[in-house]
This record gives C-alpha cells, sequence and structure tokens, in this order.
C-alpha cells in the first residue's frame, strides 16, 4: 500500500498503481561504513566477527540487488571500497563525513555525471531485491522502517534541495523537507524493504533469524 501525501503534508490511502507511475533508471547510492565498526549495537549478541559477517551479507545482498542499475557504494574504508569493486560498484570515496555528509556528497556527485535521479538504501537490508523499483520520476519515495522511524529507502531527483537527515526520527524528518520543498512524496510500504538489521530484536524478526543462524552457523 503506497500513501501519496500532498502539500498539506495529508496523506490518504490509494491503491497501488506501480505499473502506470512514470518509472525512471535512477542510480543507486549505498553508504557503507567499515565492516569492523559496524553494528555495534549488536555487541551483546553477538561477537565482533560475527557483526562483521552480518554487515557485509547484507551489504552484498544489496548491491546485488541493485545489478542492472548504476551503483555506487559511498564509503572511507579501504576494505570497503575493494569489497565494492569485487562486486562491480563504483566507489564514491568521502572520508570522515559521517553518513549524512557521505550521502550528500554522494548525490552531489552522481548528479555532476548526469543523473537525474538517485535511490539511496542502506546497506542492512537482508531482503533487498525491491530497490530498483523504488524510483518514480519526479517524486520522492520513502519506504520507511518497520517503527516508522528510520528510513530504510529513498528515492529523489538530484537536483532538490534535500539534505540527509539520518538517525532518530529520519523518516519524519525526511518527508517534512520534501513537502517544504514543494515535491511530491509517496510513502511507499513494503513488508520486505522496511526489514532491517539494527538491534536484538531485528535478529529475531521471522524472516530474518533463520538466515542468521545459517549465516552464523549457530542457533540464536
Amino acid at each position: 500500500m503506497a500513501a501519496s501525501v500532498g502539500a498539506t503534508g495529508r496523506s490518504r490511502q490509494t491503491r497501488p498503481q506501480r505499473r502506470s507511475l512514470p518509472r525512471v533508471e535512477s542510480a543507486v547510492l549505498i553508504p557503507v561504513k567499515s565492516f569492523d565498526s559496524a553494528k555495534a549495537r549488536l555487541a551483546p549478541f553477538l561477537s565482533p566477527s560475527e557483526r562483521c559477517r552480518v554487515a557485509r551479507w547484507t551489504a552484498t545482498r544489496v548491491v546485488q540487488a541493485a545489478r542492472g542499475c548504476a551503483t555506487y557504494v559511498a564509503c572511507d574504508d579501504s576494505d570497503v571500497a575493494e569489497w565494492a569493486g569485487t562486486l562491480g560498484a563504483e566507489v564514491l570515496w568521502g572520508a570522515g563525513m559521517g553518513l549524512n555528509g557521505a550521502v550528500d556528497h554522494g548525490v552531489r556527485q552522481l548528479a555532476e555525471h548526469g543523473f537525474s535521479h538517485v535511490t539511496i538504501t542502506h546497506s542492512d537490508l537482508p531482503f533487498p531485491s525491491a530497490v530498483p523499483r523504488v524510483s518514480v520520476s519526479g517524486r520522492v519515495v520513502i519506504v520507511p522502517d518497520q517503527r516508522r522511524d528510520g528510513t530504510n529507502v529513498m528515492s529523489r531527483p538530484t537536483g532538490a534541495e534535500l539534505p540527509a537527515r539520518y538517525g532518530a526520527n529520519s523518516f519524519r524528518r525526511h518527508v517534512a523537507d520534501a513537502l517544504n520543498a514543494g515535491l511530491p512524496v509517496t510513502i511507499r510500504t513494503d513488508a520486505r524493504l522496511s526489514i532491517d538489521i539494527d538491534t536484538i530484536d531485528d535478529c529475531h524478526h521471522r524472516l530474518v533469524r533463520p538466515l542468521l543462524e545459517k549465516l552464523l552457523e549457530r542457533p540464536l
């Protein structure tokens, strides 16, 4: 189910009309931090090597899901850059910028490369297959996480003045900024894209847990 939001900020539920919406080829931008330092919130639950393995596994799934699109990884870690290259992704280097700075820097670079649209996706999505189908011409499309707090995927015109607002309440802040900029917004509810692996509860999700147990070769 998708909710279209107008300039007044009110939303109304509409039937999905994804086939009739004007799709656009969009570059995919994936910010990826060092695998060794990823998933710190899972420290009480997973060992450092397991957290590294999980971070690399989900990031690999996201890049592979974007195969066929122009795919870019924003990072400041040499191991991540080497990993991205093995998967055929282009690297956008941005040392010391943090997540929001890296995303803003990446969007500017993609605009300079001639891309009119970009789909920004987190790298910790275990079910990212629909990422290439999120982009809609001339619109901001946002896929929130399960708690409707974070922004798991966002597609947007590269020319729009929309600074990245990742962190607590990023979903609401991204929606508000897009509306304030006068842009049409679609909130896309996607049962699989809304799943990320950020907390211990996420690891116990009924769809995630069997995959992690297979990956880590132990019960959770």
